[in-house]
């Protein structure tokens, strides 16, 4: 027993100024400020887990508040018994019946859940100094299940299907690990499609993406069909161009199949950040269809599992997918999306539903029904979280990685001791260093400069207001 507990946290409510630079726009979010309700826990040792949960701005505050009411419960509690049964500690979080009450599972106090609880998946790792996607592919098929929620989702998955489903996986897991610490995980970008952009810079950054290997590209749409027909019509001019790629890029074909790939063997996406009521995202996308995109990326209300089922059955007539999962607040919705059969993707992500426990159970629903996990990235932190996501998914449940891609924006990546990066084939390097945990560590001088409203850059920006300027521009940005 190593007698470690929590014994004291803190909360802070950081929000960098994206909206200035136009980074994050899309049809819904017009202006967004990149934030985190991000939280330390402390120990009795030196010991630290650092866990967060991702708003765009307006209301971080009232996430950091209920994310000091769920802390507050954990306070005094010793680790061991934690680290033993994490599958019992998640159902410990949501069961408070007051704060359960306001979700349940679900909104506020479900992004609080999620921060909480990846605070404690980090503390564990770095407890066993490994990544934490390695503390994970290590464990048996019976402690990978033990720590999955499976209250609610029986009907489409059970503990029984789910141990099948990774034993059978077992026997190739130490060369699927290999295979991806040399290769990387396939990304895409949506770093040249935010909506605030000017054509200038979508070209320029459509260019650099190509030369700095991605082969994925998604758009955002939803304001104007024809002005999303041009700017599409501009990002496939690029990158249907193979005079663009970079000499010897070589794109397999298996990666593109079926994913309406251009004569360059790039692909195109669009995400219309629930925009559209269903008859008019059909109606919407069948406009849009000479871009030839994989597929539509939240067409309608996150938690409309009938409405997306409807969708994807119009669209197939002109062989374009759909994708959701990033506002999808729990398991029970991914459950409900696919058992309706309703989507073609499943865009899981690592703050909106309640942490890690969560996010196995889900991996291991859409193996089953043969769905392929995208992960949603585009925000602070996503990405360094989320490639641990995709880690566990390849190597412990689905086994597959040819037809999968893993978001990646490149904002605010500096403020991170341990920020991804992506190799010169368009894929994320894997994270292997042991004291990096969950990987969401963040720099203090960072802290200190964006905390919300006190911190220096928040104190410049709100002097620039009353001087009637505009806010000023960090560097990094």
């Amino acid at each position: 027993m190593s007698g470690l507990k929590i014994t004291e946290f803190s909360v802070h409510d950081i929000r960098f100024p994206t909206n200035v630079t136009g980074d994050g726009t899309d049809a819904m979010n017009k202006e967004c400020d990149y934030s985190a309700a991000y939280i330390v826990l402390k120990t009795n040792s030196d010991l630290k887990g650092q866990g967060m949960t991702f708003t765009i701005g307006r209301g971080n505050d009232i996430v950091c508040y209920a994310i000091e009411q769920i802390a507050n419960r954990i306070v005094g509690k010793e680790l061991d018994p934690i680290f033993n049964d994490m599958g019992a500690f998640f159902d410990f979080l949501v069961s408070d019946p007051q704060h359960r009450w306001l979700g349940p599972e679900k909104g506020v106090i479900h992004l609080a859940t999620a921060a909480v609880n990846n605070a404690v998946w980090d503390l564990f790792a770095k407890h066993e100094k490994k990544p934490l996607w390695k503390l994970v592919v290590d464990w048996t098929p019976e402690q990978f299940v033990k720590a999955t929620s499976f209250r609610y989702i029986t009907d489409a998955i059970t503990k029984e299907e789910a141990l099948a489903l990774l034993k059978e996986k077992e026997a190739g897991k130490k060369a699927r690990e290999e295979e991806v610490i040399k290769k990387g995980y396939p990304a895409y970008t949506t770093s040249v499609g935010w909506l605030g952009y000017s054509d200038e810079k979508v070209v320029r950054l459509t260019k650099e993406a190509l030369n700095q290997g991605f082969n994925h590209f998604k758009l955002k749409v939803g304001a104007d069909p024809e002005d999303d027909l041009r700017r599409g019509r501009l990002i496939r001019s690029i990158i249907d161009d193979k005079a663009n790629l970079p000499a010897g890029r070589v794109i397999e074909p298996r990666t593109i199949e079926g994913k309406n790939a251009g004569p360059a063997g790039c692909v195109l996406m669009v995400d219309a950040n629930q925009v559209w009521d269903v008859p008019q995202a059909i109606e919407y996308m069948k406009k849009l269809e000479p871009l030839k995109p994989w597929f539509i990326e939240e067409p309608t209300a996150p938690d409309d599992a009938v409405g997306h089922a409807a969708i994807r059955k119009a669209l197939k007539e002109i062989n374009i997918g759909v994708a959701t999962g990033e506002h999808a607040h729990n398991r029970m919705v991914f459950k409900q999306l696919l058992q309706l059969d309703a989507i073609d993707v499943c865009q899981i992500d690592s703050c909106r539903v309640g942490g890690v426990n969560e996010l196995l159970s889900i991996m291991l629903m859409a193996a089953k029904y043969g769905v392929p996990v995208c992960p949603h990235a585009g925000g602070v932190g996503l990405c360094e979280y989320v490639i641990h996501l995709s880690l566990i998914d390849y190597i412990c449940v689905s086994g597959e990685m040819e037809r999968n891609v893993l978001e990646f924006v490149d904002h605010l990546h500096e403020h991170f001791l341990y920020p991804v990066s992506i190799n010169s084939q368009g894929r994320y390097n894997v994270p292997l260093d042991p004291k990096g945990g969950y990987s969401i560590d963040m720099y203090e001088q960072s802290m200190k400069e964006y905390t919300y409203p006190e911190g220096s850059y928040w104190v410049a920006a709100a002097e620039a207001e009353k001087r009637g300027e505009a806010p000023p521009i960090p560097k990094h940005l």
